[in-house]
């Protein structure tokens, strides 16, 4: 995928919370921008949209900010992660594998429920890895994301610790269901628009799925790529750290829980409850 930006970002400075313009990796490097409360954090986010009006921003919220061997913020795919960096190349074949075989299981659930677009599901891979990736199934080259503010700083809240972060990525304008983008070598999964109508999550999270264009679709496909060009800190437009304890409001902006934010009685939670030990059964 290419960096975002040719040249300069309309962004912010760490030190001085002021707007200013950097290039991406210079973001990447940088600490996180502090911000105070839900509503400090919305205010800089408009500001942010306003100056930077070719792209679309999506939300990622996490514990942490993940640096690279650069020390660069690194904003993978599970399935170009592992606990020491880049995963060896027989781990990656072997997440490849179980991908296949998650693909499989998905697609003869679908028939078997006679699921809305049964037929779509069994043709186009990005549908498939989008409901294996969003249902946390299995790993996939596919990176969750939201479209709302207020999603992505509950899910960089929902942990024990009392630091949350939230990534700002710059993406091409979104048209349609899946929007891929040759220029930017991107694609945009909008999983309200993939997913059958009785799966609440995507609706509820307001979903994306960003992933690289053209698909890496096996293993030996991942090895033409080196491992910083599938990472998604290229597409970074600024960073944000709060503590959970001072950032929410609870008569104003209060924080979506976790039980809304996977909600009981999802259909797609059975669904992906079933392909998952099926996989066990296998592993």
């Amino acid at each position: 995928m290419l960096t975002i930006g040719e040249s300069s970002i309309n962004t912010f400075c760490p030190e001085t919370g002021e707007s200013t313009k950097k290039k991406n990796t210079e973001i990447r490097k940088s600490q996180a921008v502090p911000v105070s409360s839900y509503f400090d954090l919305v205010t800089k986010v408009a500001q942010l949209q306003y100056s930077n009006r070719d792209y679309v921003l999506l939300f990622r919220g996490q514990k942490e900010d993940y640096k690279n061997a650069h020390k660069n913020t690194s904003i993978k795919p599970t399935i170009f992660r592992s606990q020491k960096g880049n995963p060896s190349s027989e781990d990656l074949r072997k997440k490849f594998d179980k991908l296949d075989r998650a693909e499989r299981e998905l697609v003869e659930e679908y028939r078997q429920r006679q699921l809305p677009r049964s037929k779509e599901i069994s043709k186009r891979q990005i549908l498939r890895w989008s409901i294996l990736q969003h249902y946390e199934i299995c790993e996939t080259p596919l990176l969750d994301v939201t479209h709302s503010l207020r999603i992505a700083a509950s899910f960089a809240s929902d942990h024990s610790g009392n630091t949350g972060y939230i990534f700002v990525l710059g993406v091409p304008n979104i048209s349609g269901a899946i929007t891929a983008s040759a220029e930017a070598e991107i694609q945009i999964v909008r999983l309200a628009s993939v997913c059958p109508p009785q799966a609440m999550r995507p609706h509820i999270q307001e979903g994306y799925l960003l992933g690289e264009y053209p698909d890496i679709r096996s293993y030996e496909q991942k090895q033409l790529y080196q491992a910083h060009e599938v990472d998604f800190g290229k597409r970074l437009v600024a960073k944000f750290v709060f503590q959970k304890n001072e950032f929410w409001n609870n008569a104003l902006f209060p924080i979506i829980e976790r039980q809304a934010l996977y909600p009981q009685g999802d259909p797609m939670t059975e669904i992906a409850d079933a392909i998952t030990s099926k996989l066990e059964e296998h592993s």
